[in-house]
């Protein structure tokens, strides 16, 4: 069956609140992924892996704005989901934003990306951890 890789810009207390109902959402769920407009708004010679950080990219802009006013770190989810469930967002300006029409599943969820000092904003910043590192990652909070 194949899937779709999608980005979830969370917060502390998002992330929390996955470790404890064992998904994300409730749906809709907004997140990021390579979308056709992405494709289009870019050079027709990208590979996937490229479309795929600049939906990252904008998953972890979003992040950032997820904190407002508070100086935290910013997380990120990358999860595979069932396509039919994953359809682009017109009422947002990214041209990866998407919308999953169910909660996300931890277990649909392939790692997580963190940032190694609260406020940093570089894609450089972001450390990787796999699914099973969750409480690694809450403690790094």
């Amino acid at each position: 069956m194949s899937q779709t890789r999608i980005y979830l810009p969370l917060t502390a207390a998002g992330l929390r609140a996955l470790a404890k109902s064992r998904e994300a959402g409730p749906a809709p769920v907004a997140a990021y992924a390579v979308t056709s407009r992405l494709e289009r708004d870019n050079p027709a010679d990208l590979a996937e892996e490229e479309l795929e950080h600049a939906a990252f990219t904008e998953a972890a802009e979003a992040a950032f704005a997820l904190q407002g006013n508070e100086i935290g770190k910013r997380v990120i989810a990358a999860a595979d989901v069932d396509p039919a469930s994953v359809e682009p967002d017109g009422t947002r300006d990214e041209t990866s934003a998407v919308t999953v029409s169910e909660p996300v599943p931890l277990r649909r969820i392939v790692s997580f990306h963190l940032d190694e000092t609260a406020g940093d904003t570089g894609l450089d910043d972001l450390l990787w951890y796999d699914a099973t590192e969750l409480d690694e990652v809450l403690r790094l909070l």
